[in-house]
């Protein structure tokens, strides 16, 4: 347990003392920030209060995933790359505990960012915006719990993608076709989905990409027409994660560094 909590130690010490990791967070809170400043320019008597900005800015998540991807995509191709796969090998470690700790470390990282981004939107928009009544949201509504509920869905798809991601890097050992394939699935997903619509294919609904964006199920939504639910694309998110993270462990407990 001592070994596998200083290899978890190392890898946090590999992405948090980078530069590019700083820069991560300081453009999540400039973002946050410019968006919010523009928000309440355009504000006026009536219109938007502190949850409803938070809401708003909630679609600068996507640069969370962004950069989820590129660190999930490095972590364990960054290793070949410079070499330094090696000298992991030859310390007393398992690959498994090597491959898990490096796991273990991005999914933390992408809890703390999503913490930050969380954070910086809530403590701009109540500085930006007036704590008052939500104009979006209505009387009787709980804006922080629609909010969490939301930020939970879409987490749920960073974890997916994030671990596609961290896939592709350990089979291909190469993070540039790890971040462009995640990416391609980030932003294709959609388009996708419309080619094959549920409706038309009922075998579709086994696809990754139309079991992507929880968000539908929000507020009781969902496709009834097809059979999917909320629980259904849990399930099936769950077995793509499973089937990610098995070919992970196969192929770096497999394959010779040396090649």
């Amino acid at each position: 347990m001592i070994d596998f909590t200083q290899l978890i130690q190392n890898e946090n010490m590999k992405i948090y003392r980078r530069l590019r990791t700083v820069i991560m967070f300081i453009l999540i809170l400039m973002f946050n920030l410019l968006f919010g400043v523009l928000f309440s320019l355009d504000n006026g008597p009536g219109q938007l209060t502190a949850w409803d900005a938070v809401d708003q800015l909630s679609f600068l998540y996507f640069l969370v995933v962004i950069f989820s991807t590129v660190v999930a995509a490095d972590i364990v191709a960054g290793e070949f790359t410079w070499g330094t796969i090696k000298l992991l090998l030859i310390r007393p470690w398992t690959r498994s505990k090597i491959l898990g700790s490096k796991l273990l470390s991005v999914i933390c990282f992408t809890l703390l960012l999503t913490a930050w981004f969380l954070v910086t939107s809530i403590a701009i928009s109540f500085i930006l915006f007036p704590n008052q009544p939500s104009v979006i949201f209505g009387q009787g509504a709980n804006p922080f719990a629609y909010i969490m509920e939301k930020l939970l869905y879409s987490y749920i798809d960073l974890l997916v993608i994030t671990i596609f991601s961290f896939m592709i890097s350990t089979v291909f050992r190469s993070g540039g076709i790890a971040i462009g394939l995640s990416m391609f699935i980030l932003f294709t997903g959609n388009i996708f989905t419309m080619l094959f619509n549920p409706i038309r294919y009922p075998w579709a609904k086994y696809m990754l990409f139309t079991n992507m964006d929880l968000s539908q199920y929000q507020n009781g939504g969902g496709n009834g027409v097809t059979g999917m639910s909320l629980g259904f694309s849990s399930v099936v998110l769950a077995a793509y994660i499973i089937m990610f993270l098995l070919v992970s462990w196969v192929v770096f407990n497999k394959r010779d560094v040396a090649t």
